[in-house]
């Protein structure tokens, strides 16, 4: 015979299930749903609005998006001609059990003005969350057509029994000619003068408009971050319905 409490644990336990099943293909999907909140979420200002201390000092205690071009008079050239104030490059080797190790991370970056036509305001892209939220140059293949800088690591691997089955590297880049979107927090200085600081975790930077990016950061499998939002939402209330019989079933003493 069921007891009073035999609804809620049932809801509970459903509900706990969906949860944990949406969270694992959020996940799944690539998508960055916390990253996305704090990029829209935050009020927009232009670069020269920020300049003004009255407007500086008035902004509430979180950070703000600021839009403006790159001016660098000593970027970094690569060596297809790209002038770049941002270079990050990680390559990535398949391992039986599925999993992925990264054998290359390379990151190179200069400070750069970022302006609009009433101002500028110095930015540190080495204090920049990870990704830089940009398209990323993607290359996937053998593991024979990495670099042969790459064979002590590859050899390691082997040795250790996790041979390399596969190898991608992902390149991402902020060049010269980029528009970029920043998140960061304004910070003035004892004598009152305002600049850009890097908040918790970093600047966010992207040089697609905050549509492309929203899109960007929704990853590349839309469909399970759809489902698995529905289901963490649907979970979520499933918990709090099973957590409300259970209240009632305790006053009720069944």
């Amino acid at each position: 015979m069921l007891t009073a409490a035999a609804p809620a644990a049932l809801a509970l336990a459903i509900g706990v299930a969906l949860l944990a099943g949406g969270l694992a293909a959020i996940r799944s999907s690539g998508a960055r749903p916390g990253i996305g909140r704090r990029l829209a979420g935050a009020r927009q200002v232009a670069v020269g609005t920020l300049l003004d201390p009255d407007v500086a000092a008035s902004l509430p205690r979180r950070p703000v998006r600021t839009a403006g071009r790159i001016r660098c008079p000593e970027p970094f050239v690569t060596p297809d001609g790209d002038r770049l104030v941002a270079y990050h490059r990680d390559v990535e080797v398949a391992l039986p059990d599925g999993n992925w190790r990264n054998i290359e991370r390379l990151r190179e970056t200069r400070s750069f003005e970022l302006w609009d036509h009433d101002g500028w305001m110095t930015v540190d892209p080495a204090q920049a969350a990870e990704p830089l939220l940009v398209l990323p140059r993607i290359w996937d293949g053998a593991v024979a057509e990495l670099d042969e800088g790459y064979r002590p690591a590859i050899e390691r691997l082997a040795a250790e029994g996790a041979a390399p089955t596969r190898a991608r590297a992902t390149t991402r880049m902020l060049s010269v000619v980029d528009r970029l979107l920043v998140l960061a927090e304004v910070q003035l200085s004892s004598s009152g003068a305002p600049s850009l600081v890097a908040p918790r975790g970093g600047y966010l930077i992207s040089n697609l408009d905050l549509d492309a990016a929203m899109r960007l950061l929704g990853g590349p499998h839309r469909e399970r971050l759809l489902a698995g939002s529905a289901a963490t939402a649907i979970g979520m209330v499933g918990i709090l319905i099973g957590l409300a019989l259970a209240a009632v079933a305790l006053v009720s003493g069944g």
